[in-house]
């Protein structure tokens, strides 16, 4: 059992705790630890066929075909040849073999790829390359720059000053900007020294393999002391290296125990709604194949005591059979005669249209995202009609409704607003790609990529106004960012928030150059002069705080505080000399939210000398205090950070991905509640909420779940139900249904208005509790919109599987990242996000493509047409189907319940496979009711999906009364007008092969009209498949009772002149004629009803295409709305708290750079290669295809520092 990974999955569960030795593999693999190969593969070559025929035949509609071929080898019973069962069956299981091979293959592959690349490991006291499934836990191997982390190691020395590494998280979780690690003092010292490495011998141990990505306990033994490890020390697989010469690492996690693995999570099978119902609906037919079968056989029991005696003078019985015996091996023969109810072709239909329809979507060009050239794929042909049907859709945010890119969009300084266009009547003017940019070239260190386009704040710093120059001396001293500069003039900056990036930046390009740093100092230059301030303090940011502050002393001996945070925070704390400015700023941070952006308040004071000394000395002592530490700092911080004077404010654009608010407002309007899990924090995560239109203004309220334990929590969410409906019934299973084993379903709750939700992660983890998950998911689901915020991978899951548990509903989530792969997986449908990001959602996921907005048309045009086109499949096909297999039921009743088949044997084997097969492809792959701008302009038609109206058990007992109706047609009226019938010289026509042959020529032209009233939208490749069928089935038929096939074979083709006797024959046709018309009239006038007094939303929207009678112009062009708030965004950082600690340390810091001047002295920018992104900032510095005009020197003057003592 261990070649299935079952042995390992039961050896990992019992391990409690991880032990390991540096350099000694001897003693490591006696705890046989995995290895450092991974396997997603199914298969081997010599386990795939019993693997696969085992799994297949798992589904119950294989088993059965099985067991009839098995019936049909017995003479007694069988009165069908072996081939119409064996032939069809054989098709099924080798398509889907070869299906399931492909897939496998494609896996083996992706295996291997990972599996063989190279890394250098420390062997026998020499670095040798060795592939990295050949890596095993212990080892010690040697990272470079760019390199993908080999396995989860314990990071022990690197090139870095201080034994830092920069590492990118991508694969992990979607984010860009860079993390960084640092390695154990007492590990760093052995730095690149190879006998050193080799020599070492430390012993980890740490906690058994999970899928914490945040969290890492264990301890390192070396020299005969013990050191404690974290998360910070550890670099988990899936990560790459960047900005690092070199570095190395232990081994501790490898293979399928590493943290990024274990997040992989189980992959399950997933089957759709319409398979689960396919599953009830087979037994259920089974049941009436059964009583059908019985009927039949106590119908020939009588028929043999009562008639089938008058004939034993001419057709004696075998020894010993009764009447009872003959009415047993009756039952078996009809089984075999009536499985049609339950055709083997109906499952080879479903996966060539499954497959279709996946080519759909590969195919899509409006799904192409040329920028990264990523396509849209279909990863799985399973799903595709589940598309159809998502009611709740569960998204990550960074990296999937955001590009994680920060761009410096509007501020506010000294009562002034900068950042909006105006035309010459002075109204603002919508900013495009084809508006005028600001022009940075008097500041060669300016970058590039940076996109302004208001000219006015460029004047005011160069018109040397002092508000102005403070507001970006500010921001280019208050942050935690690293420079780089490894050539002159070239500028990288390193941050752990692409926020601060992007106000750095800002800074940069505004003449205030943020150039490098010191435990102690900070250097920048201003305006063309290289200026060095004192770094005396950071205050640092915390969640509680919501704001930063430095204290420095200017080279003119200034000492200078500067704050910035949230606005609430910082406006607590301002001299009341600034209040008729913070009423004007305040209006602007209102405007700048209600556009959705992330605001900051800055503002700064000048320190007194001698209380500076006296509180840097009690401030020491805080830091060194053993007891209370932390508040004993925030009260020293809240004493210095007072009477401060506002400067102004700063709005950044968090940049949603293209079309993300017009999704989510499409998407809204298809009645498809969307749920928002991130791992940022509150304030960020609402700021994208109201940005992407998940939360709005117009909403009656926005509850904040943040209660500290489950009572709280269940009190808070019982608030927020009331408040919602307030003659609401305390039992939180009302109303309810019962699902399978017993589980309560929670239907939905009509509620007057709109509200939102958000709740943290802490607040979410008793939320989640088997006492609260029903009040939260009962409040949750009557918000129109929720947003999950701090939560974990595993959060992420547990929310996805609790809807899935009590509702009845289809899920849907979409991420980028491997923190959401366990949420990718629970839900029925994974989306995974491809592009500059990690790759492991992708793997993990069901389909994928380049942007959110694509999520529209996957759902609302390929995933609502797919199901459509799976139900009108599944409609008429059992219609066509039963139809074909009650003819043979009534006919029992005149052929002595002989098990005599009503029609040829070759008719009953090509009817499903060539005569109907083409056709209801044709309907299944091309058919849609209406085009794709029409859907789009009409999201409602997705809302049949929700309420299975176009297929359910309903609409198949409607499916089943139609062909009862349908096959008494068929046969009672050739059937009446056969008998007593001459033809038209006097011979006699009313025998069984042209009563056959009638019989199943009606059929066939029945079905095929039948067909036509299902189809809306008729295509050449339709018609041909339709119209051909039928002269398919006069070819066949004609060359089958052909002289020359029943002199070649008699006992197979017996049917000899039939055709050309018959269908010579007027009254043949007219009988054809009639039973069509009656077939299909009943039919017509119901719907004609239906659309008159009861019309579908379907109807009214095709009624308005015939009315336009042409494709519908495009819809106006969205104007941009400008929309005022009394909401402010929150503090915007999302860095970690401490980094300022880290950075006064100098724990931080890089090797020196190059020697460098001021800057101003260049006379252009070759080789000039600044960070950015687009208009932003990007904190790992890739090209983006962001175009940068040329653009011109400026003929304005250069200008000097400002130096009044007085800033």
């Amino acid at each position: 059992m261990s070649f299935f990974g079952l042995d390992c999955a039961r050896r990992i569960e019992l391990e409690l705790e991880r032990k390991l030795r540096a350099n000694d593999r001897e003693y490591n693999l006696s705890f046989k630890y995995a290895t450092n190969a991974i396997k997603t593969s199914k298969y081997n070559l010599f386990t795939f066929l019993p693997l696969n025929l085992f799994e297949q035949f798992q589904r119950i509609a294989n088993a059965y075909f099985l067991f009839l071929l098995v019936l049909q080898v017995i003479p007694q019973i069988s009165s069908l040849s072996w081939f119409t069962t064996v032939v069809p069956l054989v098709l099924v299981l080798s398509v889907t073999a070869a299906k399931d091979a492909t897939d496998d293959i494609n896996r083996h592959r992706s295996d291997n790829q990972v599996n063989n690349r190279k890394v250098e490991v420390l062997i026998d006291r020499k670095l040798q390359s060795m592939k990295w499934m050949d890596v095993q836990v212990g080892d010690i191997i040697k990272l470079e720059n760019n390199h993908f982390v080999t396995a989860d190691l314990l990071l022990l020395s690197s090139s870095e000053p201080l034994n830092l590494v920069y590492i990118e998280t991508a694969e992990l979780d979607g984010e860009t900007n860079l993390k960084v690690r640092q390695a154990l003092p007492v590990t760093g010292d052995l730095g690149d020294d190879i006998e050193k490495l080799a020599d070492f011998d430390g012993e980890v141990r740490c906690e058994p393999p999970n899928n914490r990505l945040d969290r890492f306990t264990g301890t390192l033994t070396y020299t005969g002391q013990k050191y404690a490890l974290d998360n910070e020390k550890i670099l988990l697989r899936g990560c790459t290296l960047r900005n690092t010469e070199w570095c190395f690492g232990l081994v501790v996690f490898g293979g399928p125990e590493t943290k990024l693995m274990q997040n992989c999570g189980k992959s399950t099978f997933k089957r759709t709604s319409i398979d689960r119902l396919m599953n009830v609906l087979v037994l259920c037919i089974f049941g009436f194949l059964a009583f059908m079968c019985t009927v039949l056989a106590i119908g020939n029991f009588f028929w043999e005591l009562n008639e089938g005696s008058h004939f034993t003078a001419f057709l004696p019985r075998q020894d010993g059979n009764s009447a009872a015996f003959s009415a047993f091996l009756t039952f078996w023969s009809y089984v075999i005669i009536l499985n049609t109810v339950v055709p083997i072709s109906l499952y080879v239909s479903v996966e060539i249209i499954r497959l279709g329809n996946s080519f759909y979507i590969d195919w899509d060009r409006k799904m192409y995202y040329a920028r990264s050239d990523t396509p849209a794929e279909a990863r799985t042909t399973t799903l595709n009609e589940e598309l159809g049907q998502i009611k709740y859709i569960f998204s990550d945010k960074t990296g999937t409704l955001t590009q994680n890119i920060m761009t410096f969009n509007k501020c506010s300084i000294n009562g002034k607003c900068y950042g909006d266009v105006c035309d010459y009547m002075g109204q603002r003017i919508e900013i495009t790609q084809k508006t005028e940019r600001v022009d940075f070239s008097f500041n060669p260190l300016a970058d590039p990529r940076f996109v302004f386009h208001d000219h006015s704040l460029v004047e005011a710093v160069k018109l040397e106004t002092p508000e102005v120059h403070t507001f970006f001396r500010l921001l280019a001293l208050c942050h935690t960012v690293m420079a780089e500069e490894k050539k002159e003039g070239e500028l990288f900056y390193q941050a752990q928030s692409p926020d601060e990036g992007a106000l750095v930046t800002a800074a940069r390009n505004f003449g205030f150059v943020f150039r490098s740093r010191t435990p102690d100092s900070v250097s920048i230059v201003e305006m063309g002069q290289q200026r060095s301030y004192e770094l005396l303090a950071i205050l640092d940011f915390n969640n509680v705080r919501k704001r930063m502050s430095v204290i420095v002393r200017s080279p003119e001996g200034k000492l200078s505080l500067y704050c910035k945070g949230a606005d609430t925070i910082v406006y607590e704390r301002l001299h009341q000399s600034c209040s008729k400015l913070m009423d004007v700023t305040t209006e602007h941070l209102n405007e700048f939210a209600g556009e959705g952006l992330r605001t900051l308040a800055l503002a700064y004071k000048d320190l007194d000398e001698d209380y500076f000394t006296q509180w840097k000395q009690r401030h020491h002592e805080a830091s060194t205090a053993l007891d209370d530490r932390e508040s004993k700092l925030d009260q020293l911080y809240e004493e210095i950070e007072n009477d401060l004077l506002l400067l102004g404010a700063t709005a950044i654009e968090d940049k949603l991905q293209d079309g993300v608010p017009q999704t989510i407002e499409q998407l809204a309007k298809a009645d498809i509640k969307i749920w928002v899990l991130t791992g940022d924090k509150q304030e960020t995560a609402e700021n994208i909420g109201y940005a992407c239109n998940l939360l709005r203004e117009e909403m009656n309220e926005v509850f904040i779940i943040s209660g500290n334990s489950p009572e709280d929590v269940q009190a808070e969410l019982r608030y927020a139900r009331t408040t919602m409906k307030p003659d609401v019934v305390d039992s939180v299973l009302l109303p309810e249904r019962t699902l399978a084993k017993g589980v309560k379903a929670i239907t939905d709750e009509v509620v007057n208005g709109e509200y939102g939700l958000v709740i943290s992660g802490h607040s979410l983890a008793y939320a989640l509790e088997r006492s609260v998950e029903l009040e939260f998911l009962r409040t949750a689901c009557m918000c129109k919109s929720v947003i999950c915020c701090r939560v974990t991978p595993l959060q992420k899951a547990q929310v996805v599987e609790l809807v899935k548990k009590y509702k009845q509903v289809v899920t849907l989530a979409i991420g980028d990242g491997a923190n959401d792969v366990s949420m990718i997986k629970a839900a029925h449908i994974g989306v995974g996000i491809s592009g500059q990001e990690g790759m492991q959602a992708v793997l993990s996921s069901d389909y994928s493509f380049a942007q959110f907005c694509f999520l529209q048309r996957l759902l609302l045009v390929h995933g609502r047409w797919s199901y459509l086109r799976m139900c009108k499949f599944l409609r008429y096909f059992f219609y066509k189907n039963f139809t074909f297999t009650f003819v043979h039921f009534w006919y029992a009743f005149f052929c002595g319940f002989s098990a005599q088949t009503v029609y040829d044997q070759w008719f009953i084997t090509l009817y499903n496979l060539v005569y109907t097969a083409l056709p209801v492809l044709g309907m299944s792959l091309f058919d849609q009711d209406v085009n794709d701008v029409w859907s789009f302009q009409h999201p409602q038609l997705y809302i049949p999906g929700h309420l299975n109206l176009y297929f359910s058990k309903k609409a198949f007992f409607k499916c089943a009364l139609h062909s009862c109706y349908s096959s008494l047609v068929l046969f009672f009226i050739p059937y009446a007008a056969m008998q007593d019938t001459v033809r038209g010289d006097g011979k006699d026509v009313a025998d069984y092969q042209s009563f056959a042959l009638l019989t199943q020529t009606c059929l066939l032209f029945a079905v095929s009209i039948q067909l036509g009233l299902e189809m809306s939208y008729w295509t050449a490749v339709n018609t041909i498949f339709v119209l051909g069928s039928l002269v398919m089935y006069f070819a066949v038929t004609f060359t089958m009772y052909s002289n020359g096939m029943f002199l070649m074979l008699p006992s197979a083709f017996p049917f000899i002149g039939t055709a050309r006797n018959s269908l010579n024959q007027p009254n043949i046709w007219l009988t054809i004629l009639l039973t069509s018309l009656l077939c299909v009239l009943p039919v017509v006038t119901f719907r004609f009803l239906l659309i008159q007094l009861c019309p579908t939303i379907n109807d009214k929207v095709m009624f308005k295409v015939r009315q336009a009678k042409a494709t519908p112009p495009p819809p106006p062009r969205r104007a941009r709305i400008r929309r005022t708030s009394s909401r402010r965004s929150g503090y915007a950082f999302s860095h970690a708290q401490g980094y300022g600690d880290l950075v006064t340390s100098g724990r931080f810091l890089r090797r020196p750079a190059v020697s460098r001047s001021s800057g101003f002295a260049h006379t252009g920018r070759t080789g000039f290669s600044p960070m950015g992104r687009s208009a932003g900032y990007s904190p790992t510095g890739r090209p983006q295809n962001a175009r940068v005009s040329d653009v011109e020197a400026t003929s304005l003057q250069m200008y000097r520092t400002i130096t009044d003592p007085a800033l």
